[in-house]
């Protein structure tokens, strides 16, 4: 897939996993089953497209947990490249923050691969199925969140549901 594809395309079913999470659970696609929707993102811990718009995101998460939604984050980061995107500074930030989506580590970076993340923040909205709905960024303006104008995230799960 990652020869040639940049990123899944619509419609296409969502690769599996099986990926550790910083609550000491290690989660498989399936274990989303009861979400009627399922957004996962690929974030980090340093980037300022994911640390400036970390409110923006929990408010959408917020705002459709109540309509089916689940979110799950997957972190990718290579820790040589940044220490900060470990999973030991992975758990303190789900301590610190207590966001609302679980939090997983891609070591292998396969997953990443897989599903062709280009960056964080890149969003992936999957219907119950498990089929691609929506691909791209949260907010037009991460890295200043009183600046957002836009928030395609919202807007694509407001069309989905």
């Amino acid at each position: 897939m990652w020869a040639g594809d940049i990123t899944l395309e619509l419609n296409q079913h969502a690769p599996d996993f099986s990926l550790p999470g910083t609550d000491g659970n290690t989660y498989q696609l399936s274990d989303f089953n009861d979400a009627e929707t399922l957004v996962i993102s690929f974030t980090c811990n340093h980037c300022p497209n994911v640390t400036d718009s970390d409110e923006v995101t929990r408010e959408t998460a917020d705002k459709f947990a109540a309509k089916g939604v689940r979110f799950v984050g997957i972190n990718a980061n290579s820790k040589q490249i940044h220490p900060d995107d470990n999973f030991d500074h992975m758990v303190s930030r789900m301590e610190e923050h207590n966001f609302l989506w679980v939090y997983l580590r891609d070591e292998s970076q396969d997953v990443a691969r897989a599903y062709g993340a280009l960056r964080t923040l890149h969003f992936y909205i999957l219907d119950n199925d498990r089929r691609l709905v929506y691909t791209g960024r949260g907010v037009d303006k991460p890295r200043d969140a009183s600046q957002v104008t836009t928030n395609d995230l919202e807007r694509a799960l407001t069309e989905h549901r």
